[in-house]
């Protein structure tokens, strides 16, 4: 094994200080998703929020999503042992435990479903739990090693926040939520199978059944064209029925155009780093698609 991946025994001793739970974590990932539940929370309501639901939904929304990373961490420690993206996290580097990483992972779901029932409702709760359950197990234990779709079925737990969002405020499942988790729904093919195609190497060696392992990589450039295009079309619905106005619709469109240069770019003019660049702008492409939603609704309600 390549001396850069794996646990030395000097790993193994090391104790684990908080920024390595922080790390389980997945900050980043998280805030994007809070980010996104945050904007259904607003979309929701006419006007301003209320406090108790907001914070109290954000917290609990985010130590679910939080557990789901940490278990994520332990589930999939030896495949990260062998990628070169993920081999010095704090679960195969010996930093923490599988046991530890497991009870961290398990208090702060039991926090967070605890925050939610009380503080905020039980229809949210149980949603961000069936995220948790689908994401954790689901798509880490079962859909990443058994099937080259796994990201597309295992999709939906990624996509719920908006929804969680906005039953934290309202109580009730809208068509207007569904819509955004079905945004979501649709970038995240084209945003995971670029950082895949960046990684087939590492996937091809741990024996993962991404796409780019199992049909190609060019196969993989069509598939994230072919779903960009959807994408933009999928980010037209909210204007169409009448969710969003201009300044979503204009600012959406340029934001999708540039993803489709991107992909288009990809797949008939790749350079080396083309992939990771493809990867890094969907990212933006989310971020700003909500922050864009938020002001759409609040240009509206000020008017």
């Amino acid at each position: 094994m390549d001396k850069t991946v794996g646990v030395s025994q000097r790993d193994i001793h090391t104790k684990a200080g908080w920024r390595d739970y922080y790390e389980m974590t997945k900050p980043n990932v998280v805030l994007l998703l809070l980010l996104t539940a945050l904007v259904g929370m607003c979309l929701s309501q006419p006007g301003w929020l209320a406090w108790q639901p907001l914070l109290a939904g954000l917290f609990g929304i985010g130590a679910l999503s939080a557990s789901a990373a940490v278990i994520n961490h332990v589930m999939d420690r030896h495949i990260d042992a062998q990628m070169a993206r993920t081999f010095n996290r704090p679960v195969p580097k010996g930093k923490v435990s599988p046991k530890q990483a497991l009870i961290f992972a398990f208090a702060l779901a039991f926090v967070g479903y605890l925050v939610l029932e009380i503080w905020v409702n039980r229809l949210t709760a149980l949603l961000t739990l069936a995220s948790l359950v689908g994401y954790a197990a689901i798509y880490t234990l079962y859909l990443k090693r058994a099937t080259p779709q796994n990201i597309v079925i295992g999709g939906l737990a990624g996509a719920a926040p908006p929804l969680l969002g906005w039953t934290a405020m309202t109580g009730e499942v809208h068509p207007h939520a569904l819509l955004l988790v079905l945004i979501i729904y649709t970038w995240t093919p084209p945003h995971f199978w670029a950082l895949a195609i960046h990684r087939e190497k590492d996937y091809a060696r741990a024996k993962i059944p991404m796409l780019p392992v199992t049909h190609g990589v060019e196969y993989t450039k069509l598939s994230v064209l072919l779903y960009t295009v959807l994408l933009g079309i999928v980010c037209l619905l909210p204007y169409l029925v009448g969710m969003t106005g201009v300044i979503y619709l204009a600012g959406s469109s340029v934001l999708n155009a540039v993803f489709l240069y991107y992909a288009l770019k990809l797949k008939y003019a790749p350079q080396e780093n083309t992939a990771m660049q493809t990867f890094k702008f969907s990212i933006v492409h989310l971020m700003l698609l909500f922050l864009l939603l938020l002001l759409d609704h609040y240009f509206k309600f000020v008017l």
